[in-house]
């Protein structure tokens, strides 16, 4: 008995070689790196030629699965009840990547908040310097970082972002996308501006020696926990900007309909969560636990 072709909302992905060369690609750049830090399989520390390799191949993953999805998009594949996975999909992304800030706070508030009471507990005293290194927060004898300077500005930076990210959205749902081009232009620039004004200030800090001191015991940890949260909130704006610029890209290239327009959309809404996350760093990094 002959079978017709089967008609269904579900689109089944043709075999990909993505997920195999990106898992590659990832495992590179890790090695890469550690290469390039440490040192590794014989190999200098200092040697950068595998971390670019390994850079060189995610970034080929990222253009060819992005293509590949594109085309998928185009061809009409992203049918309703894919949208739906697809939107389900992207939220699930954001929430682990909530949680994953929601661990660095959880430690943070654990050394903020109960750095007294480790140095009375007998494990600590074990140990030389210890209790000394967990008494105060932020350690005395540092220089912090105005919180209402640069930080301040970069709050503002991403906060208008956020706006004109909001207003390209709104303008290609209404068909106007002149608006649309604009909007996320000034989207992308601002990301970039805030990359920029991020970078400047991890320059001033090191060159200044901020988080260094003799007297710090515990210098090395405030250190290691602000380099931790706003250097991987820095790499999540990086990420968020690639996303819009290709989107851009896009868009420019006639892509997106007001009704079929989930790639801008995700974008969208990874953006809003980098802003909802710095405005978090900002409160308690630099403006509650910042002063001492």
């Amino acid at each position: 008995m002959a079978h017709g072709a089967v008609k269904h909302d579900y689109h089944l992905v043709s075999p990909s070689p993505w997920p195999l060369v990106g898992s590659i690609a990832a495992t590179v750049l890790m090695l890469g790196m550690v290469i390039w830090m440490k040192g590794l399989f014989g190999l200098e520390k200092g040697t950068g030629w595998v971390a670019l390799g390994g850079l060189a191949m995610v970034l080929f993953t990222m253009a060819g699965w992005w293509m590949d999805v594109t085309r998928e998009a185009n061809a009409g594949d992203h049918t309703p009840v894919v949208s739906i996975g697809l939107r389900y999909g992207m939220i699930l992304f954001i929430a682990s990547e909530v949680m994953f800030f929601v661990a660095w706070f959880w430690i943070f508030f654990e050394m903020v908040l109960f750095s007294g009471h480790r140095t009375l507990t007998p494990e600590m005293g074990n140990f030389e310097g210890v209790a000394e290194a967990w008494k105060t927060w932020p350690p005395k004898g540092i220089e912090l970082v105005p919180a209402f300077h640069l930080p301040l500005v970069n709050t503002l930076t991403l906060l208008l972002s956020g706006t004109t990210g909001t207003w390209a959205h709104h303008a290609l749902q209404q068909g106007d996308r002149k608006a649309a081009k604009i909007g996320l232009f000034l989207t992308i620039a601002l990301g970039v501006l805030f990359t920029s004004i991020q970078a400047f200030e991890y320059q001033h800090i090191l060159h200044e020696k901020l988080f260094y001191s003799e007297e710090a015991a515990n210098a090395g940890l405030y250190g290691s926990s602000f380099f931790m949260a706003t250097g991987f909130h820095g790499f999540h704006v990086l990420i968020g900007t690639i996303f819009l610029t290709v989107c851009f890209i896009r868009l420019l290239a006639g892509g997106f309909t007001p009704k079929q327009h989930f790639g801008f959309e995700a974008a969208a809404w990874y953006w809003h969560f980098v802003d909802v996350v710095w405005l978090f760093l900002f409160a308690f990094i630099y403006v509650i636990f910042g002063t001492a």
